[in-house]
């Protein structure tokens, strides 16, 4: 029997995005723009959720023809008049995506226009002005270990329960129960990640691997965003050597032989096309607390590993240290942007060498996490520098 959610969506496929998507147009009239990666099922999702919408994919060189005219005579030809509801996927190939969406939803009033875009950094700096207070965003990220399960048919439904555990019951018991093998799978997952495609392509390094040229660099390389293609991928891979460390741009900048201009610009690309994200130092109480050098994460270990050409089997690495925390540090990010919790995320250290992990903050409420995939201790320095932080320790047993 298939099982379906409170939507009437097949669990097969869910997400936790599904329900802000799917109620869109019953809070807003402004346009649906999903972001993210290339395949991290943008397109899966939007018309499992618009099946009767007009879908219209800028890869078709027609379709981005027509639409690069950005005459509405053409626009209501190209759309229809039957058309309520509209999906222009990839909008960001477009010479000018804004001016092309403004004139829909300025035109066509009565369209709810869905756009998505593979390129944050497109999407962001030629929309901005064009559909400033005409549009809502959001983001889709490879898969959360919850919609992993779902998909896999280990669970039936989807949950916040470890973001809900440590800012609700402010405590983490040292052990879960599953009738699953959580460790096994969370072993599969740090080596290959969790990009939708790994689950027709499981324990496959050549498949990420490829991914990396085909999605991850396609946009970057197409929309001419970084002056030379190895300099850059080797300025990646060296990010993913140090994932979860400090990052020190200066020392990059000379191994690589590039000024430091440019490797912040690059960095940024590489963020902004959602590949990776930096966490900040929490610095309110001393002097001694670092203050400026970010720690680097990337949205899926899997495409971490594939840079670095390491698919070998926990046993014989040295990194899991910081592939758990690599993969805690963005699940927790994940499910704070879907569950709009509104956290901030930081790491903390002194000079001196005390640092903790990760430090949620929320306003006046603070919460401090350290991350070991086996065992471990909270750092009492931090304890002692804020007490009135809440302190867990999460491991590979209890962080689900």
């Amino acid at each position: 029997m298939k099982k379906y959610d409170i939507l009437g969506i097949m669990t097969g496929y869910a997400r936790l995005l599904d329900e802000a998507l799917s109620t869109h147009f019953s809070r807003y009239r402004e346009v649906l723009v999903l972001l993210g990666a290339r395949q991290v099922g943008k397109t899966t999702i939007i018309q499992k959720l618009f099946p009767d919408a007009l879908y219209l994919s800028v890869d078709n060189e027609s379709v981005r023809a027509n639409l690069d005219r950005y005459d509405s005579s053409v626009y209501r030809q190209l759309l229809s008049d039957q058309a309520k509801q509209v999906i222009i996927d990839e909008l960001h190939l477009l010479h000018d995506p804004g001016r092309a969406a403004k004139i829909i939803r300025d035109q066509m009033p009565d369209i709810q226009l869905i756009i998505t875009g593979s390129s944050s950094f497109s999407i962001k700096n030629r929309t901005s002005e064009s559909l400033a207070g005409r549009k809502i965003d959001y983001h889709l990220y490879p898969l959360a270990y919850t919609e992993y399960l779902v998909q896999q048919g280990i669970e039936n439904t989807l949950s916040y329960q470890t973001m809900q555990f440590l800012l609700e019951k402010n405590a983490v018991p040292e052990e879960r129960i599953h009738a699953f093998d959580q460790v096994g799978i969370l072993r599969n997952i740090l080596i290959y990640g969790l990009y939708p495609g790994m689950m027709q392509h499981p324990q496959d390094g050549i498949y990420l691997k490829n991914l990396i040229d085909s999605a991850i660099f396609k946009d970057i390389l197409d929309l001419s965003l970084v002056e030379s293609r190895s300099a850059a991928l080797s300025l990646l891979r060296l990010v993913a050597y140090q994932t979860g460390s400090l990052v020190n741009m200066t020392e990059l900048a000379t191994r690589l032989g590039l000024n430091i201009k440019t490797v912040k610009r690059y960095l940024t690309i590489f963020e902004q096309s959602f590949i990776i994200f930096p966490l900040y130092p929490y610095a309110k109480s001393g002097r001694d607390e670092i203050g400026k050098m970010p720690k680097i994460y990337f949205y899926d270990t899997g495409i971490r590993n594939a840079l670095i050409d390491n698919f070998q089997v926990p046993e014989t690495r040295n990194d899991m240290g910081q592939l758990f925390e690599n993969f805690v540090v963005s699940e927790l990010y994940k499910l704070n942007t879907y569950g709009n919790y509104g956290i901030s995320f930081h790491y903390w250290r002194t000079r001196q060498g005390s640092e903790i992990d990760l430090v949620l903050s929320r306003g006046d409420t603070l919460f401090g996490i350290e991350i070991k995939y086996q065992s471990g201790k909270i750092s009492r320095a931090f304890q002692d520098r804020y007490p009135q932080a809440t302190c867990n320790l999460l491991t590979a047993k209890n962080f689900y």
